[in-house]
């Protein structure tokens, strides 16, 4: 690959869409066994949950798809991607703040091993956003969609 196409490259893209992938893919990994949605010590409406949350990592990781690879693409579009790619990760970080969470059940320790992904996860989104804003400004048609759409 020549360097011009190199530097042309949506490395930023291709950061947050593995943000995503981690985000619907990484829930089943986590949670479909016996320690969450197979745990018979859960009562049905703590596995209702689980399975919504699984769910929602998922319709988030495709509606970050979405938007960072359709077509017509603009800073608007890249923000939208950026801001959905990092709501589960957020949302996840904000548990700390609810009484009487752990993020291990018993006998486990409130380590929080979330944060070994979280974090890095996070971090893929914002690295990908600031490098494909910059790409972003170096094309000739991206200053020519409306101030509407920015």
């Amino acid at each position: 690959m020549p360097e011009h196409n190199l530097r042309n490259f949506p490395w930023g893209k291709v950061l947050i869409s593995l943000s995503a992938a981690g985000t619907g893919i990484g829930v089943f990994i986590a949670d479909w066994n016996e320690s969450h949605i197979y745990n018979p010590a859960w009562p049905p409406h703590a596995k209702f949950h689980n399975a919504q949350t699984m769910s929602m990592g998922v319709a988030l990781a495709l509606v970050v798809l979405y938007y960072l690879w359709k077509p017509a693409q603009s800073r608007a579009t890249l923000a939208t991607g950026a801001v959905v790619a990092s709501i589960y990760g957020l949302t996840q970080l904000s548990v700390a703040f609810y009484p009487g969470v752990s993020s291990v059940d018993p006998p486990g320790e409130n380590t929080w091993p979330q944060l070994l992904t979280t974090l890095p996860s996070l971090g893929f989104v914002l690295g990908g956003y600031l490098l494909e804003r910059r790409r972003l400004h170096t094309l000739p048609y991206a200053h020519s969609t409306s101030r509407k759409e920015q």
